[in-house]
């Protein structure tokens, strides 16, 4: 039996007893990376490894917990309003483990009445059949990897699952969790418009409240980039791609979806997903797992904290953080960056140096932003060429 089987932890129903905030304490989330998966898709370039069942899973598990423990001393008061783990896969990690994890989490902080807590997972029947378990853990949000509904596609991507599992894994998450978010990727070689629509149709037809559609992106590590670069296949020209992301807007806005952010679309605010949200508009959050980034403000100053990238070094280093402090000028750089992200946009209290409103009128008028007296945002127009914006105001 692997170590992973035998490992034990509390019963998963046990809640954790609540510690009131103190009044003013500050929100906080939590990001957890599980860097194993059982297949490593082809256009990923994130910190991830193969899941070969190894014993040192435990030895990376435990790593974390004391990761988080370190990073909560002397942070003063706070109040955690979300947890997310993504990874990797981390549908992949036993149940009991992200219990105490959640569990752990919750002792450390002062929690909110609505947390929000989110584990990434693919649609696998493996993984399907371990759903119960993450709910009874504490999970009671689900993003799941889908990425298409169509069988050639997954095989395209080199996903381990079928068009029917993916099905599946929806219908069984709606059941299991009710709050769900769907992953799909669009703009793949021969894809046309209107098979895009129709899956986005039929994606939504299955009641997720909540679809990340994004554009396939070509990494030049990644097995997707060397073939491109050895001209073996091509991604979609510029017209037909932003073709993409305009039909993909008209369609989810007519099935009620709002595009709330750049790559997410929700039913509704209370469909958003807060634990993004509060990343985008600012609020520290702790990155904990190898390769995992954070934002703290300690002392007053707003600082980068980056993990160990290499898994062995990271399982092995008692305390494997770079504390980054940030100058005023990079963290409103980052502040305009993420919240123009956002169709509210971002707020002009977050950006008190920089010239924003004499940078802004030029793009203004050419209908790519918007300026109200408290906040700049891109709109639809502007959102499509959101790294121009960018460049154009911090430059």
């Amino acid at each position: 039996m692997s170590d992973i089987a035998s490992f034990s932890s509390p019963d998963l129903s046990g809640e954790v007893a609540r510690e009131v905030a103190p009044e003013g304490a500050a929100a906080l989330s939590l990001y957890i990376h599980w860097p194993y998966c059982s297949r490593i898709c082809p256009y990923c370039d994130f910190n991830v490894t193969r899941d070969r069942g190894q014993s040192s899973q435990r030895a990376l598990f435990e790593a974390i917990l004391r990761d988080m423990r370190r990073q909560a001393e002397g942070l003063g008061p706070r109040q955690l309003a979300s947890i997310f783990f993504g990874g990797g896969t981390p549908s992949l990690l036993p149940p009991d483990w992200v219990a105490e994890l959640i569990a752990q989490a919750k002792r450390l902080f002062p929690y909110t009445d609505d947390i929000e807590i989110t584990l990434e997972a693919n649609p696998t029947d493996a993984e399907i059949s371990r759903y119960q378990g993450f709910r009874a853990a504490g999970i009671n949000r689900l993003s799941l990897g889908a990425q298409s509904l169509d069988d050639g596609a997954l095989k395209f991507l080199g996903r381990n699952h079928s068009a029917a599992e993916a099905i599946r894994g929806i219908e069984t998450a709606q059941k299991v969790f009710g709050r769900v978010s769907l992953d799909l990727i669009y703009a793949l070689p021969d894809q046309t418009l209107d098979a895009w629509e129709s899956e986005l149709r039929a994606a939504a037809a299955l009641g997720a409240e909540h679809i990340s559609p994004y554009q396939l992106t070509i990494e030049q590590t990644t097995p997707f980039g060397r073939a491109v670069k050895r001209k073996l296949w091509s991604p979609p020209e510029e017209e037909l791609a932003e073709g993409f992301y305009f039909r993909t807007q008209e369609v989810l806005e007519s099935l009620g979806f709002e595009a709330y952010e750049v790559s997410n679309h929700a039913r509704g605010k209370t469909a958003r997903s807060a634990h993004n949200v509060l990343i985008w508009e600012g609020v520290d959050y702790m990155g904990i797992g190898p390769g995992a980034h954070g934002r703290l403000t300690r002392e007053g100053i707003r600082t980068a904290m980056v993990s160990e990238k290499d898994l062995k070094t990271y399982t092995a280093t008692a305390d494997p953080i770079e504390a980054i402090p940030l100058t005023p000028s990079e963290a409103e750089e980052e502040a305009l960056m993420l919240g123009l992200r956002l169709v509210e946009g971002v707020a002009l209290n977050r950006l008190p140096t920089l010239p924003i409103r004499e940078k802004a009128m030029p793009l203004i008028e050419q209908g790519l932003m918007k300026l109200t007296p408290d906040r700049l945002r891109a709109t639809p127009k502007g959102r499509v060429v959101l790294d121009r914006l960018l460049f154009e105001l911090l430059s």
